[in-house]
Order: structure tokens, then sequence, then C-alpha cells
């Protein structure tokens, strides 16, 4: 089994809209309850045209994990000290595709000159983020369809 993590590109755009939406329906029901208006919203923006969108924005840097040459995650910061996006396709749940994925963003926020990160976690991701040094930060989000836990690590 090989996990590589690399920048995005057009050509993967496809494969991340599939696994973004696969990831957000199929491992992320504690937050969205199966609630078809909740994952619409999520969702909307999944599409290859909103991946598309997402790539060609100047303040994120998207990235994709390959398990054994497939894509299997999908991962990304902004140019605020954020991640963003880190999903990864159900069929690679704990196999270490997520844990390369976020050292990949750590990393990355790291060369861009962070000194903290922050993120949103979903209720799902929350105990995931924790064992890898995130601290929670702050109370739930207000405001969307599906709220998440706003969460930073020092770098």
């Amino acid at each position: 089994m090989s996990i590589l993590v690399r920048p995005a590109t057009a050509a993967d755009v496809l494969e991340m809209s599939r696994v973004l939406i696969a990831s957000i329906t199929e491992l992320c029901d504690a937050d969205h309850g199966n609630d078809p208006d909740k994952l619409a919203a999520w969702t909307r923006n999944k599409t290859p045209e909103g991946v598309s969108a997402m790539l060609a924005n100047q303040h994120g840097r998207l990235f994709v994990a390959e398990l054994d040459g497939v894509v299997a995650a999908v991962g990304a910061v902004s140019s605020a000290g954020e991640i963003t996006l880190n999903y990864v396709v159900p069929a690679a749940r704990f196999q270490g595709v997520s844990k390369a994925m976020l050292a990949a963003l750590e990393a990355e926020l790291k060369v861009m000159g962070f000194a903290e990160a922050r993120l949103e976690a979903t209720a799902t991701a929350q105990q995931f983020y924790q064992a890898a040094g995130w601290t929670t930060d702050g109370p739930q989000a207000v405001g969307r369809q599906v709220n998440g836990y706003p969460m930073r690590k020092a770098l």
C-alpha cells in the first residue's frame, strides 16, 4: 500500500468531486443526519464545476492523496492559515490516508509561514483531529445547514 499526497490538478477534478461527495454522504451522517436539505447544502459546491472553481481560487491550495495510484482523499489550505478541506473516500478510511493528508496540509501551512493553523471540524472528525494534537477553539459554529467545531493547532 502506497500513499502519495500531491498538489491537485485540473485532471483530478472528477475524482475529487467523487471523493468529496462520497465522504460527506457516507461518512458524515453524524453531521447531516441524512437530511436531504443538509446534504444538498453541503455538497452544492462539490460538483466538478465547484471543484474547478476551488482549484482556480488563488486564495487556496488543493491537494489529493493517492492510495495505490487512485485518488482517495482531498485536502485544501487557505491563504488565511486554515485547513478548509480534508475528506477521504469511504473505502480508504482508517488506512492512513487522512493522516498523511493532514500531515501534508500542516506542512504546507508551515511553508506558507504560519505558526498556528485553524480548521472547522465536523462532529465525525473531531476525535481524529484531537488525536493529531488539535484543540477545540470555541463553541460550534452557527448559521449554516451543517455547522462544525472550530479547532486550532500550533505548527
